[in-house]
């Protein structure tokens, strides 16, 4: 298709009515030249194709579909294969049903465990969820269905989302909220990219020049189209001219009115909205072009393989005196309403209309020595004493108890916050009173965000299942039994209490402004530098077998920030089950001018090996991964000097390191002026060399006014003196040169010298 031919037919209303949708999921037809109407539709853990009347928030149904672990849980399986595929099946879903564009993923950083989208979120890490997202949308496009990664950017909380003002310091933004977008786009190229609703230091996401048009085409050069979040568009005109190009749902042509109007005014150039078209229909031309609706849609298929992806995804986060895996003919007591009935995924835009569930009772049906007591509500907080005591009844008479708990809908969901990190009052009770009743107490968690243990002491063994999808039940007990040896990792940090974390003090903001003050300490970078204890730590989790490592390699002892290092490790199952380990490696910079935390993740191999077996896991980390990002360059930065590269079973237990030399090839000196300090002014050694002649010239003018009595020597130390040097400012000098300098002289010398 001659796209810009198609442009030249058109008239400008005829442009214009392209940029905004048709109706709640389609775009405009333009029937006069052939363009058809294309379909976006809600994921990204399955497709939510609404085909009656539609909504963005989950209320009305959509077509029953297959509902895969959410991207809490696929980020814990620190697996990029296991991502792809879920991607691929996703892609040959939306093949089969006509649809050209699935909105997802979702890679916004988990900053609190309040947010109540955190489920939808893959981690507070930017790398691992980079990671994730390419792999995903590398799956889902290769079936030639576009991804739209989304909520670009800083939409880490519900509370006021559609009016908040993220105030976020430009390297917090670089190194924290923007690498996850970044690493997709670069890697990936996502056909789109959909806007958040709110502000980014005073600009709505969906007029950002620097956002949508600086920074994500200039500098990483995305190829598709910008799409808003539904109803995020202020001011249609300015959004279209910053680079925001299509705007969904429809505006009822209102919006389309103010395109052609502005145009035909002279506030807007045609060419703008000629770019916005172009970029639009290359990019569903090309589904179009690729449309293939007798793709097969295997449910039964799927099903299967989320109940794969859920086993790769859950985490053993205790596992006292091998109490897991249950064994054949233990007498085991599942108590929790969530056995029966689980939460499976979140809630809102996200919501999938399963067209089967598996619970846990549905998987153990059949067995055994399997009794079953609901021991709370899901519909209320404060216990149920009948309910409570027949599960303690069961308990006493059992010689194993799995707990299934969790967080009902109505704690966690898109369109608004958590107010605490707690379980239901119900299910902690509950807990507390089973482990009394039984020693051997297991706790299976269906969740999408941490929460307080307050029984962690009490019990013999937790899983963490996270959002599992359709398939948790079965998934579940695959684990339980040990049928699948427990291989996932958490994607974030569970603190003891919600006063433990970093935005503690600001989360939410005051009225619509959200100042993210805890700058890049965000998750287990903040727990790290400042050594406080957490329940368990971001990369945590136990496993049937167990692993050791030896031989770490770095193929250089020094280098260039623009050579790469290639780094390897042997990993070795030492137990006697098959298993996977996820390997991880850390980059910590030894000494920094600037606040860096005590290590970051740099890389992950997730890799199967049978007892006895060894494999060697290899990385490459280049600039980036010893870099931050500089304000006054305003770009990455290496700072010269000793880094460890770090092997890690979390960021709390590093197993291996060794050191590497890096040396800068950047020149990178703050600008020197009449009030750059002394101290500053000798960490550049150009600078100090050009000034030298003027500092010796007044040396002695300086030792003069050293000269004191004894009890002026005793106020001022040499320590005290040498530090106010140190810390004097250039124009100090003029007041302490005995006229031999004056304000204007010293300004003209730095000028002369090139300095300022």
């Amino acid at each position: 298709m001659d796209i810009q031919k198609l442009i030249q037919q058109m008239t400008l209303e005829e442009k214009a009515s392209l940029l905004s949708g048709g109706d709640f999921w389609h775009t405009k037809a333009v029937e006069r030249l052939g363009i058809p109407a294309f379909m976006v539709s809600d994921g990204p853990h399955g497709l939510r194709k609404q085909e009656e009347k539609a909504d963005h928030l989950g209320v009305n149904d959509s077509i029953r579909a297959v509902c895969f672990p959410a991207a809490c849980a696929t980020a814990a399986s620190f697996d990029r294969d296991a991502l792809r595929t879920l991607g691929e099946a996703l892609g040959d879903t939306c093949q089969h049903e006509n649809v050209s564009v699935i909105l997802g993923p979702a890679v916004n950083i988990k900053r609190s465990p309040l947010c109540g989208r955190n489920f939808e979120y893959f981690s507070e890490d930017p790398y691992l969820a980079g990671e994730m997202a390419t792999a995903i949308i590398s799956g889902i496009q290769s079936r030639n269905v576009g991804t739209s990664i989304k909520h670009f950017a800083a939409n880490s909380q519900e509370h006021r989302r559609m009016s908040s003002d993220a105030v976020i310091d430009e390297r917090t933004l670089r190194e924290i909220y923007l690498p996850a977008f970044e690493n997709a786009i670069r890697n990936a190229q996502p056909w789109t990219v959909m806007c958040s609703y709110n502000r980014v230091n005073g600009e709505y996401a969906s007029e950002n020049r620097h956002l949508l048009t600086e920074i994500l085409r200039d500098a990483w050069n995305f190829e598709g189209f910008v799409v808003s979040d539904w109803g995020a568009v202020s001011d249609r005109v300015a959004a279209l001219d910053a680079g925001l190009d299509l705007e969904m749902p429809s505006s009822g042509g209102s919006n389309d009115a103010r395109i052609v109007r502005a145009v035909r005014e002279g506030k807007l150039d045609e060419a703008v909205v000629d770019r916005a078209v172009s970029r639009i229909l290359r990019v569903f031309y090309r589904y179009l072009e690729n449309r293939k609706p007798d793709t097969e849609w295997d449910m039964a298929a799927q099903h299967e393989l989320a109940r794969k992806l859920a086993c790769e995804c859950m985490i053993l986060l205790k596992n006292d005196m091998h109490t897991l895996p249950l064994k054949a003919g233990e007498k085991i007591a599942v108590i929790g309403e969530f056995a029966k009935k689980p939460r499976y995924q979140g809630g809102g835009s996200s919501h999938i209309n399963s067209f089967r569930v598996d619970s846990l009772m549905d998987a153990l049906s059949g067995m055994n020595n399997i009794s079953y007591a609901q021991g709370y509500s899901t519909e209320q907080d404060d216990p149920d004493d009948a309910l409570i005591q027949e599960a303690v009844s069961l308990a006493k008479q059992s010689d194993k108890v799995v707990v299934v708990a969790g967080l009902p809908d109505s704690f966690e969901s898109e369109g608004y916050d958590r107010t605490h990190m707690r379980l239901p009052k119900c299910q902690n009770e509950l807990i507390t009173r089973v482990a009394s009743a039984c020693a051997n107490t297991i706790v299976v968690l269906y969740n999408g965000s941490p929460v307080e243990m307050p029984w962690i002491g009490r019990v013999r063994a937790v899983l963490e299942a996270y959002l599992a999808g359709q398939a948790v039940g079965s998934a579940t007990r695959d684990i339980l039994y040990g049928q699948v040896s427990p291989s996932g990792r958490l994607p974030e940090s569970f603190p003891y209490h919600l006063e433990d974390t970093s935005a503690f003090l600001s989360y939410g903001g005051e009225g619509d402004r959200a100042v993210y003050a805890e700058g890049v300490f965000v998750g287990y970078r903040y727990y790290d530098k400042k050594r406080i204890d957490v329940l368990f730590p971001f990369g945590y989790g136990l496993s049937y077998t167990s692993f050791a490592y030896s031989d770490l390699v770095l193929d250089r002892e020094s280098m260039r920030d623009d050579e790469d290092l290639h780094v390897s490790v042997n990993v070795t199952n030492t137990g006697d089950v098959p298993g996977k380990e996820v390997v991880q490696l850390y980059v910590a910079d030894r000494e920094s001018s600037v606040f860096r935390p005590v290590r970051e993740l740099r890389g992950f191999e997730k890799v199967f090996l049978n007892p006895g077996e060894t494999r060697t896991v290899s990385f490459t980390l280049g600039k980036r991964a010893f870099a931050y990002w500089d304000t006054t360059l305003h770009d990455w930065y290496v700072e010269s000097g000793s880094f460890a590269v770090q092997i890690g079973r979390s960021s709390r237990e590093i197993v291996l390191e060794k050191e590497v030399e890096v040396e800068s090839t950047t020149v990178r000196h703050d600008p020197i002026t009449v009030n750059t300090i002394m101290m500053d002014l000798m960490r550049n050694p150009e600078a100090a060399a050009k000034l030298k002649p003027v500092l010796d010239s007044l040396q002695g003018t300086f030792e003069g006014e050293q000269e004191s009595s004894d009890a002026a020597q005793e106020a001022v130390s040499s320590e005290m003196a040498a530090a106010m040097m140190k810390y004097m400012p250039l124009r100090g000098l003029v007041s302490f040169s005995d006229g031999k300098l004056t304000y204007d002289s010293l300004k003209k010398m730095l000028s002369d010298l090139g300095l300022s």
